[in-house]
């Protein structure tokens, strides 16, 4: 299971072993429109639904990637929890860069 949390939205990805995507969703799908995408409801509203139809699937024990700094992320981890998935691995998988990104050039007055 995949959780991309941003600032604006959260999705949900949950796919097999090979990749194949079985359910996806977010927070707009769930019937969220504008800034009420980002709040920590809308996420777990989100990840609950998508869990459910992955239960529905055969699903038991989920690895749980987490991606972001938004506020869905801890929301997710505790809505999969409650619908019973049990999570094998919990990782972050936020992209960090190693040097940023080139500064701006100086002032010349």
């Amino acid at each position: 299971m995949f959780v991309n949390a941003t600032f604006n939205n959260t999705v949900v990805t949950v796919t097999d072993e090979q990749g194949n995507t079985l359910v996806s969703g977010s927070s707009g799908k769930s019937g969220f429109k504008g800034t009420r995408k980002a709040t920590p409801y809308a996420a777990t509203m989100t990840v609950e639904r998508a869990a459910r139809e992955a239960k529905e699937k055969g699903i038991r024990e989920v690895a749980v990637f987490v991606k972001g700094p938004g506020p869905g992320r801890d929301a997710a981890l505790r809505a999969i929890r409650s619908v019973g998935l049990s999570m094998s691995l919990i990782a972050d998988v936020t992209p960090i860069p190693h040097n940023g990104v080139r500064p701006k050039k100086r002032r010349r007055i």
